[in-house]
């Protein structure tokens, strides 16, 4: 996921993350996407091509650019397009980066841009690191040290306050900040969540700085929130959230997803998962982008009426995937995701459970869902049995690829479908993508039956 709105703390935590700003100039120009920069066209703001290239060309080259610093950094690296106000991202700590319109120009000028937006980037995280870091605190003393917490957190909400300026959307990254000290300091990640929002109770607005009276209120009530029974479990105790997601998946309300697949086969005036992939993942490296077009070729070719979803075709698409000899094996033992904030546990019968999810990708006249919603619940299946050992979010956009495409659909944009990441415990995600799914189905159709 390439919002850095998301980041936890262990993933921006700089002492976690080694980083050297006086080499960052040569890692970037190192980097796939920098060798394709694209140019900006010669006309108006106005005109309605740049906005075509802005929210098309341009914004997968940056998207990609995401992807490469983060494969390099880590995930930290995400934060680098946080721009003021309305820019790629809504109410960050960066200035040296707007959006694409406005940032991508010539290559040099560009490249020039993310190194001195991602050393600004990460500056603001060493800087956040070191107010997180001027009270050494523990839960197990809170009720002795409240005066502490409430002048570490008075003093983060500053220092956000300044650094956004405070304009669009500032109140987010605040809310953020807030929930990366809690978490530095041993809350648990979904008290951290709970307590911040109460806190700030929906008083921080955009294009609004608090006034000191609020900012004394919100940081005193966190402060007197924390209790010590509040810490957060270990690494050993992390839950299962395969079954978690087992769970979820029985409580969706699927039927009630949008149904634009309900209107029957389309064909898109453009292919919209081959053109991502060749834009974006092309950008990051030929190689990948040559076994994702390898393997979509493939799903097309298995994706008859009647074929079975299972862990065999994943299987047989993965392998151009990965580049293997061999089709990867099912993992063998737990996998992480997310910054290791989930773990999919090894069950007996592994194997046996993604089949049989799968299988339910499709149409059943005796228990009839939408083709969004199938599409996206054999999505998340992947995402969560989380079958290989590396690969997984390609395998499993492909499986939605290969849901649409057995009952004649294609996209002529997946943008929505490549970019953002669900939790496995949130049964609203369910329904999220299955709507992003029929936004870019609806659009398909739109354009398709538009005159030439």
């Amino acid at each position: 996921m390439l919002a850095p709105g998301f980041l936890s703390w262990d993933e921006v935590d700089p002492a976690r993350h080694p980083f050297d700003a006086a080499s960052a100039a040569q890692v970037v120009h190192s980097l796939g996407p920098a060798r394709c920069v694209p140019r900006r066209p010669d006309v108006a703001f106005a005109d309605p091509v740049m906005s075509d290239w802005s929210w098309g060309e341009a914004r997968r080259w940056a998207d990609a650019m995401s992807h490469a610093l983060m494969e390099h950094y880590g995930r930290w690296a995400a934060g680098w397009r946080w721009s003021h106000d309305e820019g790629d991202f809504d109410g960050g700590p960066v200035g040296h980066w707007c959006c694409p319109r406005d940032s991508i120009t010539t290559p040099e000028e560009t490249l020039t841009r993310v190194v001195a937006a991602l050393c600004e980037w990460r500056a603001w995280l060493e800087s956040l690191a070191g107010w997180i870091e001027a009270y050494p605190l523990d839960l197990d003393t809170v009720e002795d040290d409240r005066i502490l917490w409430d002048r570490a957190a008075r003093n983060l909400i500053l220092q956000v306050t300044d650094r956004t300026g405070c304009g669009s959307g500032w109140h987010g990254h605040c809310h953020q900040v807030l929930t990366w000290f809690l978490d530095r300091w041993a809350v648990a990640p979904g008290v951290a969540e709970e307590l911040v929002d109460r806190a700030i109770g929906g008083r921080f607005l955009s294009w609004t700085g608090p006034d000191d009276a609020l900012v004394d209120d919100v940081a005193e009530r966190l402060a007197q929130s924390l209790r010590p029974a509040d810490r957060a479990r270990s690494a050993e105790s992390l839950p299962d959230h395969l079954e978690r997601w087992l769970a979820v998946r029985e409580s969706v309300p699927w039927q009630q997803a949008p149904d634009s697949g309900a209107d029957g086969p389309v064909t898109p005036f453009r292919d919209g998962a081959q053109e991502d992939i060749r834009d974006f993942d092309g950008t990051l490296d030929p190689d990948r982008a040559r076994g994702l077009l390898t393997a979509l070729e493939l799903l097309r070719a298995d994706a008859a009426p009647d074929a079975r979803l299972g862990f065999g075709l994943l299987q047989r698409w993965q392998r151009h995937l990965l580049g293997t000899e061999r089709p990867p094996p099912l993992r063998g033992r737990p996998a992480f995701a997310k910054g290791g904030r989930e773990r999919y546990g090894i069950t007996p019968g592994l194997g046996a459970r993604l089949d049989a999810c799968l299988a339910e990708s499709a149409r059943d006249p005796a228990r009839p869902l939408p083709l969004t919603a199938r599409a996206a619940r054999a999505y998340l299946d992947v995402c969560f049995f989380h079958p290989f050992d590396d690969g997984n979010a390609r395998a499993a956009f492909l499986t939605l690829v290969f849901v649409l495409a057995r009952e004649g659909i294609a996209l002529d944009g997946v943008t929505l479908l490549r970019r953002i990441a669900f939790s496995a415990d949130e049964p609203g995600d369910a329904l999220v993508l299955a709507s992003y799914i029929d936004t870019h189905l609806t659009e398909t159709r739109r354009r398709a039956a538009a005159p030439a």
